[in-house]
Protein backbone atom coordinates (compact mmCIF):
# COMPACT_ATOMS: atom_id res chain seq x y z
CA UNK A 1 0.00 0.00 0.00
CA UNK A 2 1.50 2.72 -1.48
CA UNK A 3 0.48 6.14 1.10
CA UNK A 4 1.50 9.92 2.22
CA UNK A 5 0.53 11.52 4.95
CA UNK A 6 0.25 15.28 4.57
CA UNK A 7 0.28 17.93 7.87
CA UNK A 8 -1.59 21.07 6.93
CA UNK A 9 -2.02 23.76 9.99
CA UNK A 10 -4.67 26.08 8.41
CA UNK A 11 -8.14 25.35 7.69
CA UNK A 12 -9.09 23.11 4.70
CA UNK A 13 -13.37 22.78 3.84
CA UNK A 14 -12.68 20.62 0.87
CA UNK A 15 -11.19 17.96 3.19
CA UNK A 16 -13.29 18.34 6.17
CA UNK A 17 -16.48 18.09 4.11
CA UNK A 18 -15.22 14.70 2.44
CA UNK A 19 -14.41 13.54 5.87
CA UNK A 20 -17.80 14.74 6.98
CA UNK A 21 -19.65 13.35 4.08
CA UNK A 22 -17.83 9.63 4.54
CA UNK A 23 -18.58 9.42 8.17
CA UNK A 24 -22.08 10.50 7.11
CA UNK A 25 -22.17 7.80 4.81
CA UNK A 26 -21.10 5.24 7.30
CA UNK A 27 -23.55 6.08 9.96
CA UNK A 28 -26.46 5.86 7.47
CA UNK A 29 -24.94 2.29 6.59
CA UNK A 30 -24.62 0.97 10.26
CA UNK A 31 -27.95 3.32 11.80
CA UNK A 32 -31.25 3.43 11.37
CA UNK A 33 -31.44 6.87 13.62
CA UNK A 34 -28.52 8.80 11.34
CA UNK A 35 -30.18 7.67 8.05
CA UNK A 36 -33.33 8.99 9.44
CA UNK A 37 -32.44 12.09 10.80
CA UNK A 38 -30.68 12.99 7.11
CA UNK A 39 -34.53 13.15 6.01
CA UNK A 40 -36.08 16.92 6.50
CA UNK A 41 -37.77 17.16 9.14
CA UNK A 42 -36.05 14.69 10.87
CA UNK A 43 -33.97 17.24 13.64
CA UNK A 44 -36.25 19.90 14.11
CA UNK A 45 -34.73 23.06 15.31
CA UNK A 46 -36.15 25.19 18.62
CA UNK A 47 -35.38 28.60 19.82
CA UNK A 48 -36.96 30.64 22.82
CA UNK A 49 -35.79 34.44 22.56
CA UNK A 50 -35.97 36.67 25.04
CA UNK A 51 -36.44 40.70 23.95
CA UNK A 52 -37.02 43.52 26.29
CA UNK A 53 -39.36 45.02 23.29
CA UNK A 54 -36.03 46.80 21.83
CA UNK A 55 -33.51 44.26 21.41
CA UNK A 56 -32.27 40.44 21.98
CA UNK A 57 -31.63 40.19 26.20
CA UNK A 58 -31.30 36.35 25.67
CA UNK A 59 -32.35 33.23 24.63
CA UNK A 60 -32.25 29.40 23.90
CA UNK A 61 -31.58 27.09 21.02
CA UNK A 62 -31.77 23.21 20.29
CA UNK A 63 -32.81 21.06 18.34
CA UNK A 64 -35.22 17.89 18.84
CA UNK A 65 -34.63 14.74 17.27
CA UNK A 66 -34.32 11.04 17.77
CA UNK A 67 -36.84 11.39 21.13
CA UNK A 68 -34.08 13.73 23.07
CA UNK A 69 -33.79 17.49 22.79
CA UNK A 70 -30.33 18.73 22.44
CA UNK A 71 -29.82 22.32 24.12
CA UNK A 72 -26.77 24.02 22.39
CA UNK A 73 -26.71 27.80 23.11
CA UNK A 74 -28.32 29.27 26.08
CA UNK A 75 -27.37 32.74 27.04
CA UNK A 76 -28.73 36.10 29.03
CA UNK A 77 -27.11 39.44 29.14
CA UNK A 78 -25.62 40.26 32.82
CA UNK A 79 -28.19 42.18 33.81
CA UNK A 80 -31.23 40.03 33.47
CA UNK A 81 -29.23 37.19 35.42
CA UNK A 82 -30.45 35.59 38.96
CA UNK A 83 -34.20 36.90 38.53
CA UNK A 84 -35.53 33.66 37.23
CA UNK A 85 -35.72 34.28 33.93
CA UNK A 86 -33.45 31.25 33.16
CA UNK A 87 -35.06 28.55 35.09
CA UNK A 88 -38.27 30.22 33.21
CA UNK A 89 -36.77 30.11 29.75
CA UNK A 90 -35.70 26.54 30.39
CA UNK A 91 -38.99 24.94 31.82
CA UNK A 92 -40.69 26.54 28.61
CA UNK A 93 -38.22 24.84 26.22
CA UNK A 94 -38.45 21.17 28.03
CA UNK A 95 -42.52 21.66 27.74
CA UNK A 96 -42.12 22.87 23.70
CA UNK A 97 -39.44 19.82 23.41
CA UNK A 98 -41.97 17.42 25.18
CA UNK A 99 -44.87 18.60 22.78
CA UNK A 100 -42.24 17.88 19.94
CA UNK A 101 -41.57 14.89 20.84
CA UNK A 102 -38.43 14.86 23.22
CA UNK A 103 -38.71 12.29 26.22
CA UNK A 104 -34.43 13.28 27.20
CA UNK A 105 -32.42 16.66 27.05
CA UNK A 106 -28.63 16.47 26.60
CA UNK A 107 -26.77 19.59 27.14
CA UNK A 108 -23.11 20.41 27.49
CA UNK A 109 -21.44 22.57 30.27
CA UNK A 110 -18.40 23.85 31.35
CA UNK A 111 -17.68 24.23 35.61
CA UNK A 112 -17.75 28.17 35.16
CA UNK A 113 -21.03 28.37 33.44
CA UNK A 114 -23.83 26.93 34.42
CA UNK A 115 -23.53 23.36 35.72
CA UNK A 116 -25.36 23.77 39.02
CA UNK A 117 -28.03 25.37 37.54
CA UNK A 118 -28.85 22.61 35.77
CA UNK A 119 -28.00 20.09 38.84
CA UNK A 120 -31.04 22.01 40.27
CA UNK A 121 -33.57 21.64 37.29
CA UNK A 122 -33.45 17.85 37.57
CA UNK A 123 -29.84 17.17 35.19
CA UNK A 124 -27.42 14.91 35.92
CA UNK A 125 -23.56 14.85 35.22
CA UNK A 126 -22.92 12.04 32.63
CA UNK A 127 -19.59 12.89 31.50
CA UNK A 128 -16.88 15.01 32.76
CA UNK A 129 -13.86 15.74 31.04
CA UNK A 130 -11.14 17.38 33.75
CA UNK A 131 -8.88 19.98 32.74
CA UNK A 132 -10.43 21.00 29.81
CA UNK A 133 -9.98 23.93 29.45
CA UNK A 134 -6.83 24.04 32.08
CA UNK A 135 -7.94 24.79 35.40
CA UNK A 136 -11.95 23.61 34.44
CA UNK A 137 -14.28 21.13 33.82
CA UNK A 138 -16.64 20.23 30.69
CA UNK A 139 -19.19 18.28 31.66
CA UNK A 140 -22.35 16.35 29.36
CA UNK A 141 -25.39 16.90 31.43
CA UNK A 142 -29.09 15.00 30.79
CA UNK A 143 -32.44 15.03 31.89
CA UNK A 144 -35.32 12.05 31.76
CA UNK A 145 -38.75 14.13 31.60
CA UNK A 146 -40.42 10.41 32.02
CA UNK A 147 -41.56 10.51 35.75
CA UNK A 148 -41.33 7.02 36.39
CA UNK A 149 -37.86 6.45 34.70
CA UNK A 150 -36.71 9.01 36.69
CA UNK A 151 -33.17 10.73 36.15
CA UNK A 152 -30.16 9.22 33.92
Amino acid sequence: MDTHISILYEQHDDFSNFLSEKIRSFNNEHSLHHRESRHKGAVRPLHLIVTNHQQWVGGLTAEVYWGWVEIHKFWFHEEYRGKGLGSKLLAKAEIAAQEMGANRALLTTYSFQARTFYEKRGYQVVGEIKDYPPGSSYYTMVKSFDAEEGCL
